[in-house]
């Protein structure tokens, strides 16, 4: 037997996200619910976030956070911020397992989400939000478990490699690679000018992990992922296929120095930071990536160097070529929280803190008419090329559920440490997903 899960961890978003949205009317439209108690009694929110590290985002949030107290004097939120990692994988587990988990935090949707549904830990916000998922579209599905609504994302887009366009140059390349036997060549160039090809925060796997997503995507039809992600069967071996292809790729010694222990995210030394910086030519990594950035420079600004191209198709693979891998950042509450944090998230994703949140450039927003608020060049390529996208598989390790993304997660990495092989990335994910 294995776990049962909703099935469509791939999600055909062609029109996706706030960018083609339906037309509605505005989230600022709607009045809040709940009746004359809202906002009668004090109100303290707990608001859990993963932007930890000053910058443009962290600014952006408390500036929510304070202007929503304005319009409310009653509800004060205190906010925490948390790194990613430590976030999603521990500290959020462990809060939903006591007796008092923050009121509103970061969730992913997919199979975490409904795990999280599954144990009683999320307050279903379907009848106060239908304007809300309405003007954001087809990504709120991945917020969704069984036709109800649990979160609402504030952010969605598709990964691809940031670069160095002056490093490429440099290096002798002409355009952005566009196949696999493409990109071995632009590491090739870069070497012989002494320029590290590509920075990868290994040391937190899941930025290492997600170049086996990207080759499984490449290599796997839609019904193989699909049965992935609803019944757990990882027999087609395109799955096994994926790891060939990444440890063929890593003989080729595209990363940097000591990547095993770089983090992805924290410090200039991060592969983020490495590439922020000039020390490296590429990174694979999220739309969100540019923010990231700007808290990792001397003068806090996103370099004017940085360019962007999606993940390379894979010669005689059997999946899509088009399809692209992402996923975007949402807000939950918790069963128990005040009715005023369900107005909070509706808050999040009106109009105007759309377009302000993506005036911060640290990612895509997902409310129809909020993309004019984008003034960085290449935060808008990412999300004319997440419009066009044939389709958008979520972060395998979000859809799989926290279980089996955690082993599947370790698994890849052992094959970038030299200890693992391509069957042991199955393996573990068969053992995850058994019951």
């Amino acid at each position: 037997m294995r776990t049962k899960r909703r099935s469509g961890v791939i999600f055909a978003l062609v029109a996706t996200v706030g960018l083609a949205a339906s037309g509605c009317s505005s989230a600022d439209d709607e009045s809040p619910s709940g009746g004359g108690e809202l906002y009668k009694n004090p109100v303290v929110l707990n608001w859990w976030h993963n932007a930890n590290q000053a910058g443009p985002l962290q600014t952006y949030w408390q500036k929510v956070a304070d202007d929503f107290h304005k319009l409310h004097p009653t509800v004060t939120i205190k906010i925490t911020a948390i790194e990613t990692n430590e976030l999603q994988r521990n500290r959020i587990p462990a809060a939903m397992l006591s007796s008092s988990p923050p009121d509103v935090f970061q969730a992913w949707g997919g199979g975490e989400m409904v795990e999280q549904v599954k144990s009683d830990y999320l307050k279903d916000i379907t009848a106060e939000t239908k304007t809300e998922v309405g003007n954001i579209g087809a990504a709120t599905k991945i917020w969704s478990v069984d036709g109800k609504q649990y979160g609402l994302p504030f952010s969605f887009g598709i990964e691809g490699f940031w670069y160095n366009k002056d490093l490429f140059a440099k290096a002798g390349i002409s355009a952005p690679p566009t196949s696999m036997d493409e990109l071995n060549a632009a590491v090739t160039k870069l070497k012989a000018a002494n320029i590290t090809p590509i920075a990868v925060g290994a040391g937190d796997k899941w930025p290492a992990a997600h170049w086996w997503y990207n080759l499984a995507v490449r290599e796997c039809p839609a019904t193989a992922l699909a049965a992935a992600s609803s019944d757990g069967k990882f027999d087609d071996p395109c799955f096994v296929k994926a790891g060939e292809d990444l440890k063929t790729f890593l003989a080729t010694t595209p990363f940097q120095k000591d990547f095993l222990a770089t983090s992805g995210q924290v410090g200039a030394t991060s592969s983020a930071g490495l590439l922020a910086n000039g020390k490296a030519a590429m990174e694979l990594m999220g739309h969100w990536n540019g923010g990231t950035m700007q808290t990792l420079t001397p003068d806090q600004k996103e370099p004017k160097f940085l360019g962007w191209f999606p993940f390379p198709s894979v010669a005689g693979a059997g999946g899509s070529q088009k399809t692209m891998m992402g996923g975007g950042d949402g807000f939950s509450c918790s069963k128990k929280a005040p009715a005023e944090c369900v107005e909070f998230l509706k808050y999040i994703v009106s109009l105007d803190v759309q377009k302000g949140f993506a005036a911060t450039g640290s990612g895509i927003p997902t409310v129809k008419g909020a993309e004019s608020g984008l003034a960085d060049p290449v935060m808008q390529t990412i999300a004319q090329a997440t419009q066009s996208a044939e389709g958008v598989q979520l972060w395998l390790d979000t859809g799989f559920g926290a279980k089996a993304g955690t082993a599947m997660n370790d698994a890849i990495v052992a094959i970038f440490a030299g200890k693992g092989e391509p069957q042991g990335v199955v393996d573990a994910l068969k053992k995850a997903t058994a019951r």
